[in-house]
């Protein structure tokens, strides 16, 4: 059967995208277990309180990832063999997650999650250049929104096989799932996913291009002011992780109501994600990037007044709309603007830009709440239009130019 292309999707996109939820399955079930494991081991180098610790290690395996995505990026453009950092990278995801198994002091779990940060940082910039030479421009707005939801699901359903697995068979039942799922993605990858030929028909397998992580042309500026903005919304997206407690009491609701409202971002993002990736590829990606922006400074500004869960979950169901305007498109729009042979590099500043957000989203609101409770979200609104501001003026349109894409399939 024809896959219908025109709407984004291809035999490299579904394989991929099958990957990524396996992946992200196997790593989010890891939310759940993860605090609880940490409350079994001793920890007698780290004598600070057990809520500290599990952010240490979520805070560390965000930072280590992004940190070496430019790195392993400028590496898989080096070389020119996507496939085989995908699946490296999938196999040292799926080798830390089963070694929990075995770990018996918290500086295990630091080392360990250290690790998977690098594994996620050898998959991902892969992984996005490989979408980038897989898709046409006329349709990459929606691959990435499949692309995109694949994620979502697998980080939606990850917790709860996670959170099952534990109070029915225990932690190793857990790690073994997790592994399991990856390895999954990894069996994906190999029988369904090849390198693809770049535009001038250099194949991977012959290196094209030097190691460079700066320097004027290997970065665009609007490549950077579109991390800017991916930065921005998954650090607006995670700011209220931070303070569930103070919600719970403001609005005198369990912590079950709170996790309904957290997760409605989660729906919103699955039924809008493909279709306004769809859209950029016939209105611009600009946009719609800017319209999320947008709608993201209201949205998160007025999370800090809420008086009711149900405000709080329909402020939460915009900011997944906000996010589903501005992810897809942002992806798409860095794809054709990354010159043939550097899409691992350009495509690693836009990864890295959401996975800085949401390391460290958690931490400002932490620290800005010590001032006043509403003070995180007045700030993460303001950031929001200073980002709509710095994609209007820095981030050029790709869809309305005679151009042909930089980069075909």
């Amino acid at each position: 059967m024809k896959l219908p292309e025109s709407l984004g999707m291809n035999r490299v996109v579904l394989a991929l995208s099958a990957a990524r939820l396996g992946d992200a399955i196997g790593n989010s079930l890891l939310f759940i277990v993860i605090p609880l494991y940490v409350a079994e081991l001793p920890a007698p180098w780290f004598h600070v309180p057990e809520s500290v610790r599990v952010g240490i290690l979520i805070s560390l395996y965000g930072i280590v990832n992004s940190v070496l995505q430019p790195v392993m990026g400028s590496l898989s453009d080096r070389f020119q063999r996507r496939k085989i950092f995908i699946l490296a990278g999938l196999f040292v995801m799926a080798l830390s997650t089963f070694l929990f198994i075995f770990a018996s002091r918290f500086v295990d779990l630091l080392l360990l999650r250290a690790i998977q940060g690098v594994g996620v940082a050898i998959t991902i910039p892969a992984s996005m250049a490989l979408m980038t030479s897989a898709t046409h421009k006329s349709s990459r707005g929606g691959s990435m929104g499949i692309y995109s939801t694949m994620r979502i699901v697998g980080f939606a359903t990850g917790p709860l096989i996670g959170g099952f697995l534990h109070v029915r068979y225990g932690f190793d039942a857990a790690f073994l799932a997790g592994t399991g799922f990856i390895l999954l993605g990894m069996i994906l990858v190999q029988f369904w996913v090849h390198d693809v030929a770049t535009e001038n028909g250099v194949r991977a397998g012959r290196p094209r291009t030097t190691f460079r992580l700066f320097g004027r042309g290997v970065l665009s500026g609007g490549v950077i002011s579109l991390g800017a903005a991916t930065f921005v919304m998954a650090t607006m997206l995670t700011m209220m992780s931070t303070l569930e407690v103070q919600f719970n009491e403001r609005l005198d609701q369990t912590a079950f109501a709170f996790s309904v409202a957290f997760s409605a971002l989660m729906v919103s993002r699955l039924v809008f994600q493909i279709p306004l990736g769809q859209l950029s590829d016939r209105v611009g990606r600009k946009p719609l990037i800017i319209f999320g922006l947008l709608l993201m400074a209201p949205s998160t500004a007025l999370l800090g007044l809420v008086a009711s869960t149900l405000q709080l979950t329909g402020l939460r169901l915009v900011q997944g709309l906000a996010s589903a305007g501005i992810a897809a498109p942002s992806f798409a729009l860095a794809a054709d603007l990354s010159p043939a042979g550097n899409e691992g590099l350009q495509m690693s500043v836009i990864t890295m830009g959401f996975g800085l957000g949401i390391a460290v989203g958690p931490l400002i609101a932490g620290i800005l709440a010590l001032v006043s409770f509403q003070l995180p979200f007045y700030i993460g609104g303001v950031l929001s239009l200073v980002a709509a501001w710095i994609v209007h003026h820095n981030v050029p349109e790709s869809i309305h130019t005679n151009k042909e894409p930089l980069v075909q399939r």
